[in-house]
């Protein structure tokens, strides 16, 4: 099931570049109109059955562990002097373009983070296999971007939580690993209900940015790669999506652009000190 117009990617190119330093179903998932005619063409024939995740979890994972919330939308000052960029990829409705991500890390061996919803499952679920040794090894992370991809401004208590929860569940299941204590409100709404009752469960940071792609609708590439040349600094955590085919057929690009800068990519447990085995920061 591939994107429409999704290009191939210059495996070669990549490998070059960065060595330089660089829905389940959809139902329930909250598109806009204009990406629901994309994202249905994602979706597996009923008569296919659903790929199921590796079931080996590699370590115990930790209880939730309240705490205080706060809000990060950019690097510290180590990682400003370290260089550092935090590449953020939220979503991930297009089959292809989240396969084009999961290549990109496997091959090149850059360090991204990946906020996927779980109700595009039936997507990510068949990269479990491709990127549990990544997340292992520590080079990807999972962060925490709800279940439906709902404004959590507009729910009730109990249904913010549940959002949280039911992600995280999946999370747990497909790639044997917990995503606290990072959480990215869809569409940036949050508000300091949904952080304490976040934080509460163990989603204690919530994650914004300072930087982005723009590529939640459909771009050209010269406009996504003059968007992205604004923001890529020392300290930026990028937000991108892997939604729409654009931003595959300028991975070469956009590595070109932090190696000239001299920048390079790395988690937010990297950038931030946060821990996989504790859940929380170190």
């Amino acid at each position: 099931m591939a994107c429409p117009n999704c290009g191939g990617l210059d495996r070669r190119a990549l490998l070059g570049l960065f060595g330089l330093g660089v829905a389940s179903a959809l139902a329930g998932c909250d598109v806009k109109p204009q990406r629901a005619a994309t994202a249905a063409k994602h979706l597996r024939p009923a008569s296919h059955p659903v790929p199921t995740a590796p079931s080996a979890v590699p370590a115990p994972i930790p209880p939730p562990v309240a705490g205080p919330s706060q809000v990060i939308s950019h690097g510290p000052p180590e990682a400003v002097a370290a260089r550092q960029v935090a590449i953020t990829i939220d979503d991930g409705f297009c089959a292809e373009c989240a396969q084009a991500y999961a290549t990109l890390a496997q091959t090149t061996g850059v360090h991204l983070t990946f906020n996927p919803n779980g109700c595009y499952g039936e997507i990510w679920t068949p990269l479990a296999s491709t990127l549990r040794p990544l997340i292992e090894a520590g080079q990807v992370q999972i962060g925490n971007h709800t279940f439906n991809h709902w404004s959590m401004t507009g729910l009730s208590d109990t249904d913010v939580t549940a959002q949280l929860e039911q992600n995280e569940e999946w999370i747990q299941q497909t790639y044997g690993i917990t995503a606290r204590p990072w959480w990215r409100p869809p569409y940036g709404y949050h508000d300091a209900r949904t952080d304490e009752l976040a934080a509460s469960i163990g989603f204690t940071n919530v994650l914004m940015w300072n930087g982005s792609y723009g590529d939640s609708t459909l771009l050209k590439p010269a406009e996504l790669l003059n968007i992205a040349r604004q923001y890529f600094h020392p300290g930026a955590i990028m937000l991108g999506h892997a939604n729409y085919p654009t931003v595959t057929r300028v991975f070469p690009q956009l590595a070109q652009i932090m190696a000239n800068r001299g920048l390079h990519a790395v988690t937010l447990d990297e950038m931030f000190g946060t821990s996989r085995s504790t859940g929380r920061s170190s």
